[in-house]
């Protein structure tokens, strides 16, 4: 017989796997997300060509395209649901909880692939050596939770309103802005041969806002999603 802590696995397990199946029918959120980083990589690279630039702003291009490409399709999951009239079922056929991190973990596997597939472009276009591969693997993994975290509670909040796209952007740039901070000091670190800071205090910030932002959108999402 099943416990109580894999049975709210398997429920979760199972909503993934509904959102992942729904996502290959349509592969809205993919086209989204895969096309603006391509775009914006080539963009990026053909204007400015390899190496030349300073660590700094190739942290900075590194998160901005990250960041734009991730917020153009990590509310789809909310609002396919919306659109489809399923919420309400979703809401009586599923724990709160359990939504929340069946939704969570499909916008981190949706973020994840999309760095699998964009780090190695922007390393390879943009001409970009990455002198500490572990402190850099840390802040990707934890920039990914919290914004996962962050906007997963967003997503929810944006999912029955009108103007959905450009709502989610709004709301999610003031809160994804103290994660984005840090992400760009400990990514320049990382670009850097030369630096020998050790990135402890970025990475703490980062597992801070991280822990924070799952914690917090875990106890706020029953009041939002039952609105």
């Amino acid at each position: 017989m099943p416990t109580g802590k894999s049975s709210w696995a398997a429920k979760v397990l199972a909503l993934l796997v509904k959102d992942l199946r729904t996502e290959y029918r349509t592969r809205y959120a993919v086209s989204a997300i895969f096309l603006f980083a391509l775009t914006t990589l080539a963009a990026v690279s053909f204007s400015l060509g390899a190496g030349g630039l300073p660590a700094h702003y190739l942290s900075v291009l590194f998160w901005v395209i990250l960041f734009f490409s991730a917020l153009s399709g990590l509310a789809q999951s909310f609002i396919k649901e919306a659109e489809a009239k399923t919420a309400t079922t979703l809401q009586l056929a599923a724990d709160d909880d359990v939504v929340y991190f069946g939704k969570w973990t499909f916008n981190l596997v949706l973020l994840l692939g999309l760095e699998v597939f964009v780090v190695p472009l922007f390393l390879i276009l943009l001409g970009v050596e990455v002198s500490r591969w572990g402190l850099f693997t840390a802040a990707v993994i934890l920039g990914s939770v919290g914004m996962v975290s962050a906007t997963t509670l967003i997503a929810s909040v944006i999912a029955a309103a009108g103007v959905r796209g450009a709502l989610f952007s709004v709301l999610s740039l003031p809160v994804l802005l103290p994660l984005l901070v840090p992400l760009v000091q400990v990514t320049e670190y990382c670009f850097s041969p030369g630096v020998m800071e050790s990135g402890i205090t970025e990475i703490r910030l980062l597992a801070a806002y991280a822990g924070v932002a799952t914690t917090g959108g875990w106890l706020l999402f029953p009041f939002v999603w039952r609105e």
